[in-house]
């Protein structure tokens, strides 16, 4: 906690290497935990997986040791996976919570104008844009 600041979600230590063997973060021939290792030899183990309630890996980002990991990121994608698993929308690029949102590619017409009885802009057929909801 080096930043002053607490975070509030799972983050998995992994001191005997056994999940980043495990996932492939390192060559299963690699010896020993942690301890006594170089940053050159733990750089690949630099990984944000976020994981569903259904236990399925719902996202994965690899950082190089170079980069920091950009945790507002993070935070907008778990964001749009929780939007889009509610209701059937789709996030465009650089949306962030509150823009506008597309009703998801598997929704007819006839159910969208259900859904959304004001209706949907649509600068493409295959663009349907909505304001995000709400509930």
């Amino acid at each position: 906690m080096s930043q002053g600041v607490a975070p509030n979600y799972p983050v998995i230590g992994d001191p005997d290497l056994a999940v980043a063997k495990r996932y492939d973060m390192l060559p299963a021939t690699a010896q020993g935990g942690s301890q006594g290792r170089t940053p050159d030899e733990n750089q690949t183990v630099r990984n944000v997986f976020v994981i569903g309630p259904d236990k399925t890996i719902r996202l994965m980002l690899i950082y190089p040791m170079t980069t920091g990991c950009n945790f507002d990121e993070v935070l907008r994608v778990i964001d749009s996976l929780q939007l889009t698993e509610k209701h059937r929308v789709a996030t465009p690029a650089n949306w962030h919570p509150g823009d506008d949102v597309l009703i998801a590619g598997s929704v007819s017409d006839e159910e969208a104008r259900a859904l959304y009885p004001a209706g949907w802009r649509a600068p493409e057929p295959y663009i349907r844009i909505v304001p995000q909801p709400r509930a």
